[in-house]
């Protein structure tokens, strides 16, 4: 009887290892379709935002509202990749940087990358619904934003300003989760996650102008080669820098924000001196370490100032 139960209970404890790595497989491809540590791009600003609007409004904290927040961020962030992924699914089959992405490489199937699209939009607009009517009935418009971004490089070269609009959301999106109205503050923020996404963006994509032009698709190289792209990259990072200097001169804010301000500064310069036009081995340095550390290295400053 004590054999059998063992043999039983060894055979329960085989069969939930198992599903246990499975299930944890599977998240893990999840996670890289979406390239979910990508999230801290633009997650700084969102908390930025948030704590901006409480100190504006004298507002008390919440955790739940905060949290709803950090959800609503994750979930169109995770809607957006995945529905990028999905549009892009026969170029990055034909491209040599992109062939072994997930669904190219048929470890996610199409059908299962928009379910997922689907599942995370749905939940998006459905966060939104308890946090405030303004944020609710502006999620759609949210949505067509960050999912349209995937189709405009088909049609027009200022896809990654779209791309920039679409993270620049977090910041003026969470100030409304807690004020419901807009403010200058915030848009000026939002407008300089706009310039420093789509600046760097324009880096990233010096990757596959060839490529580009052999699928007649658009972007920033393409029209303007890659001097041209590099220098309107860094006009933009410098209108990001001027976007995150002018609040704190309007609000008169104390030393560490222009701390904060000034390494956010001193990182876009650093992210130029990485790229050469006939250098790109270090663009991945230069688009996901560098502005990583920048966007967090800003919130934690400015959390610092106005609240310490």
């Amino acid at each position: 009887m004590e054999i059998k139960q063992f043999k039983q209970n060894n055979t329960f404890g085989v069969y939930f290892l198992v599903n246990y790595k499975m299930a944890l497989h599977t998240l893990k491809n999840y996670l890289s379709l979406i390239k979910f540590s990508h999230t801290i791009f633009a997650l700084p600003f969102a908390i930025v935002g948030f704590f901006l609007a409480l100190k504006i409004e004298n507002a008390t904290f919440s955790i739940q509202k905060f949290a709803i927040v950090i959800l609503c961020m994750v979930f169109a962030r995770s809607a957006a990749m995945a529905f990028n992924r999905w549009a892009d699914r026969d170029i990055d089959k034909k491209n040599p940087r992109t062939f072994i992405r997930e669904i190219p490489a048929g470890i996610i199937s199409p059908n299962q990358a928009l379910f997922f699209v689907f599942f995370n939009a749905v939940m998006f607009v459905v966060c939104t619904y308890f946090i405030n009517p303004l944020c609710f009935y502006l999620s759609p418009v949210a949505l067509l934003i960050v999912l349209g971004y995937s189709l405009t490089k088909r049609f027009t070269s200022l896809c990654h300003l779209i791309l920039g609009l679409g993270l620049s959301l977090a910041p003026i999106g969470a100030f409304l989760a807690v004020t419901g109205k807009f403010n200058l503050i915030p848009i000026m923020l939002s407008l300089s996650v706009m310039c420093w996404v789509s600046g760097f963006d324009i880096i990233y994509a010096l990757q596959d102008e060839e490529f580009d032009k052999t699928q007649a698709l658009q972007s920033i190289p393409v029209k303007m080669g890659r001097m041209g792209a590099l220098t309107l990259s860094r006009f933009l990072h410098f209108c990001s820098a001027m976007l995150i200097f002018l609040p704190g001169y309007y609000m008169q804010v104390g030393g560490f924000y222009w701390m904060g301000f000034a390494s956010f500064a001193i990182l876009l310069v650093y992210q130029h001196t990485l790229i050469k036009p006939n250098d790109l081995s270090r663009i991945n340095l230069a688009f996901f370490t560098t502005n990583g550390i920048a966007s967090v290295i800003f919130a934690l400053f400015f959390l610092l100032d106005f609240y310490f």
